[in-house]
């Protein structure tokens, strides 16, 4: 088969707060689209070493060389723009781990995906541990991004991500500043999602201690996606995460009653946030690898 890689521009051309993508299509000698592949190089400081890469190739055009030639452009792009780890993630038992761990790549860390469905969780149950706040705390809430007497605290409390498990992989150090909540917020908004935030307030204070993040379809309808839920370090061991996942899930049943589920996915080696999960009734639907490669 012939097969031709061409380099595409990007739709969305102009560098974000994450860092910038390349792109490539797969043609076959009559134009014929046989698959594609993007390249997230991250531009933020902590991050410049890393490239992530998401390969897709038509299912009839697969094991002839498609996705090989498109890793091959890829690969090349990372070491140019001097990349020395290059991540993709591929679903346990499908196509794509087979490809990748024939080509270098190793398992770097195993996630656990889990589902709930909002009409069928316990609501009293919830609801009553929402209404039971762990001494010394209160919750707050909002769409989109931070409000602005919150901004400076919110950014702060980011660096409860910094020791979540990660397995092997040489993610780096994610330095999160108000122009990155700002662009992360903006993303969510441009595709017509809604960004819904819940946090935990020390009240002693006023200081974000943690919080949680859900992403609902601007439609209303399908499934959810949980971002980040991360605690404070000298916060933890209160149940916050629970009580502020538990506020969400109350939250999305009530603000958004045809959504289908609430997605989340959880490293196998953070027991802890599993353990939260399994409390609150999400079901494992399915694992997923995070493969890397050394360039």
């Amino acid at each position: 088969m012939s097969i031709r890689i061409t380099a595409l521009t990007d739709p969305d051309p102009e560098p974000t707060a994450i860092g910038r993508r390349l792109a490539w299509l797969a043609s076959g000698s009559d134009g014929t689209p046989l698959g594609s592949a993007f390249l997230r190089l991250f531009a933020k400081e902590g991050q410049r070493h890393l490239a992530e890469l998401d390969i897709q190739v038509h299912p009839a055009e697969r094991r002839h060389g498609v996705g090989s030639r498109l890793l091959d452009a890829a690969v090349e792009a990372a070491r140019l723009d001097g990349r020395r780890s290059l991540v993709a993630q591929a679903e346990a038992g499908s196509p794509g781990e087979a490809f990748l761990g024939a080509r270098e790549f190793g398992v770097a860390m195993t996630l656990t995906y889990a589902r709930l469905v909002p009409a069928e969780a316990d609501l009293p149950a919830l609801t009553a541990l929402v209404g039971k706040a762990p001494d010394g705390y209160r919750l707050v809430e909002w769409q989109g991004m931070v409000p602005k007497e919150l901004a400076e605290t919110f950014v702060a409390s980011r660096r409860a991500m910094d020791d979540m498990p990660m397995g092997a992989v040489d993610y780096g150090t994610v330095v999160w500043d108000l122009d990155r909540v700002r662009a992360a917020a903006g993303a969510v908004a441009g595709r017509g999602d809604v960004l819904h935030t819940v946090a935990a307030v020390d009240a002693s204070d006023g200081s974000i201690a943690g919080f949680t993040e859900l992403v609902v379809p601007g439609s209303g309808t399908g499934d959810a996606q949980h971002y980040g839920t991360g605690v404070l370090p000298e916060h933890r061991g209160h149940g916050l995460a629970r009580w502020m996942k538990a506020a969400a899930i109350v939250r999305a049943r009530a603000d958004y009653p045809d959504l289908g589920g609430l997605l989340t996915d959880t490293a196998d080696n953070n027991p802890y946030m599993r353990r939260v999960n399994d409390a609150l009734g999400y079901l494992p639907t399915h694992a997923a690898h995070e493969f890397q490669r050394n360039l």
